[in-house]
Parts: structure tokens; sequence; C-alpha cells
């Protein structure tokens, strides 16, 4: 899901600046990279995209994630966003998708 997802935001001009298997991961890369943008599944290895994204939030308020999730996960989405996700693509990952939800976060929605 990693390299399908690399591939379609390079896809859409952005650059990849890291990669994260689980959580402590993604919050290890976060503080040393500080991306404009993390997606984030929300079923990983160990800890659930929703810890990641609460974790991620308290140590920055400011930071945009747009959650990737299977489709019949509603609940889980409407969690993420609650805890501050900025936008949800749907799983299987379509470029149409993603670059509809990047065109929102890039205009503050």
């Amino acid at each position: 899901m990693r390299l399908v997802m690399r591939n379609l935001l390079v896809g859409q001009g952005l650059e990849v600046v890291g990669e994260a298997e689980n959580v402590p991961q993604a919050l290890e890369k976060y503080q040393a990279l500080k991306p404009d943008l993390v997606t984030m599944d929300l079923v990983m290895p160990g800890d659930s995209g929703l810890k990641g994204i609460e974790q991620l939030r308290a140590l920055d308020p400011q930071a945009r994630v747009l959650v990737i999730s299977a489709l019949g996960q509603r609940q889980m989405i409407d969690d993420a966003l609650r805890l501050g996700a900025k936008g949800f693509v749907e799983k299987p990952v379509k470029a149409e998708q993603l670059a509809e939800a990047l065109g929102k976060l890039r205009q503050g929605a």
C-alpha cells in the first residue's frame, strides 16, 4: 500500500520524504522530517491509525493528516476527522480521488 501511495503522490507532483510501517515509526519520522502532509492508514500493525492521528496532533496541532481507509470503515473515518484529520481517501485509492482530496487540503478545506 505504501508503494501505491508513493507512486500516486509523486504522480500528483508531491515529494515523498518518508514512510513508516507503524505509529511509533510515523511519529519519529514526523518529528525528524516535519512534512507538510501525512497520509495515514487506519489499519496498521500495532496501534491503529486513530491512535496515530491523536498522538501526531498532540505533538503538532497543525499537522495535516489525510486518512486512507477501506470501504466500510465509516465510523473510523468519522473518528479520524473528529481527531483532526483533514480529509480521507477510500481504498483502493484512485488517482482522481487522491487529486480531489489533495485539492481540498490545498484550499484549506
